[in-house]
C-alpha cells in the first residue's frame, strides 16, 4: 500500500490530490503515518512503529490504522 505518486503531502499533515483538487488535513499521528506510507512501509511496519512510540492499546491502534487506511483509499490517496 503506497501513496499515489501525484499526491502532495507536507510534514504538517496537509494532503493535496491534484487529480481531484481535493485537500485534506491530518493530525500529527496521521501525518506520521502518511510519511511512513510514502517510504513504502506496510501497515504492519507502521503498527509496530506507532505501538513502540506511543502508549496505545493494540486493538485500538489496529482498528484506527484500518479506518485511516480505508479513508485514504476512499479519497483516492492510496494506489
Amino acid at each position: 500500500m503506497r501513496i499515489k505518486s501525484n499526491i502532495a503531502t507536507s510534514e504538517e499533515g496537509f494532503i493535496f490530490n491534484p487529480g481531484t483538487g481535493d485537500s485534506f488535513s491530518t493530525n500529527s499521528t496521521g501525518s506520521e503515518i502518511i510519511m511512513l506510507l510514502k517510504k513504502g512501509k506496510s501497515l504492519e511496519d507502521i503498527f509496530e512503529h506507532i505501538s513502540g512510540k506511543y502508549d496505545v492499546d493494540d486493538l485500538i491502534l489496529e482498528r484506527d490504522l484500518e479506518d485511516f487506511s480505508s479513508l485514504l483509499k476512499d479519497y483516492g490517496i492510496l494506489e
